[in-house]
């Protein structure tokens, strides 16, 4: 009857055992899935996440009227005088009339041409290339009537 015994309890254990086993093994064991679309949205919210806090983008400002023709005095202004009032690069400065009066005797032509295609230091049309030919004989002009 002993032996009757202990085989019950043996049996209870071995049962007992088991299924506590089953219950923290079977949990661990059952997998969870996502669908690709769960996923990818996961991902995107972890990419909104991880982004910078503010990005920087440089823009070339156009002006108000970047259509319509600019005068003269102001071409010369926000592009010329950057050079020209200053004698930056070699530029001979606006006020100097033995500086120009070289430049002068060789002719207006001469002066459209070196504007127009650049000279030494100084780019095409300097630098402001949206700018119309006309606009830089303009201001060719305006320059000399300021030397003379």
């Amino acid at each position: 009857m002993a032996e009757q015994h202990s085989s019950k309890g043996i049996m209870w254990a071995t049962i007992v055992a088991s299924l506590v086993l089953t219950a923290i093994v079977v949990p661990f064991s059952l997998r969870q899935y996502s669908s690709p679309a769960d996923a990818a949205a996961t991902t995107d919210a972890a990419d909104a996440r991880i982004q910078p806090v503010a990005r920087i983008a440089l823009v070339k400002a156009e002006a108000a009227g970047a259509g319509a023709p600019k005068d003269a005095a102001t071409v010369y202004n926000s592009v010329c005088g950057a050079c020209h009032n200053t004698g930056a690069a070699g530029a001979p400065k606006i006020d100097d009339k033995g500086a120009w009066a070289a430049r002068i005797a060789q002719g207006k032509e001469s002066l459209y041409k070196s504007a127009l295609a650049g000279k030494g230091a100084m780019p095409p049309k300097g630098g402001a290339a949206s700018l119309s030919d006309d606009e830089i004989k303009a201001t060719v002009d305006y320059i000399l009537g300021k030397v003379k």
